[in-house]
């Protein structure tokens, strides 16, 4: 029996529900290694590394194994100096001992999209117009304040 919904729901609270079995046949228990992988090992590693699987022993959800792909020979030699830290790392985000071997695979891994380069300028016409508004604000700290609330009031 299916309970009828009042409200309107985001497809992120959804999210969750959907990928959790893809993800789990790949040994990840959540998408939270994939996802947050640029946080875990940083914007550096993160371009050039990607998991692709952890396999658990049979005894639990510790010990696992994590392949990771890797697309740089160099990378790849100087990262399995570094397993010890970067098996710290993951263990540490998640909290529990859930990697205890990485395995390197080399091959291709997917592009990051750029970062964002910043906001767009607003028109120096409106620029002008709030900075007379802002004129008879004498504290610096409250006006940079106001000055990007403004800033982004008329971007939208």
């Amino acid at each position: 029996m299916t309970i009828p919904r009042k409200k309107l729901r985001t497809i992120s609270a959804n999210v969750e529900k959907i990928t959790k079995p893809i993800f789990g046949k790949r040994g990840f228990g959540e998408a939270a290694i994939v996802t947050d992988w640029p946080h875990i090992v940083g914007a550096t590693l993160a371009r050039h590394t990607m998991p692709e699987l952890i396999s658990f022993p049979r005894s639990g959800r510790t010990d696992g194994t994590l392949k990771l792909k890797i697309d740089s020979s160099a990378l790849a030699l100087e990262l399995q100096h570094l397993t010890p830290q970067l098996i710290d790392k993951i263990n540490t985000y998640f909290g529990c001992g859930a990697v205890s071997r990485i395995q390197i695979v080399q091959g291709p891994v997917p592009k990051q999209p750029p970062p964002d380069k910043g906001p767009e300028p607003i028109p120096e016409g409106a620029r002008r117009k709030l900075d007379q508004r802002l004129a008879f604000v004498s504290d610096p700290n409250l006006k940079a304040a106001l000055s990007a609330l403004g800033t982004q009031l008329l971007k939208n």
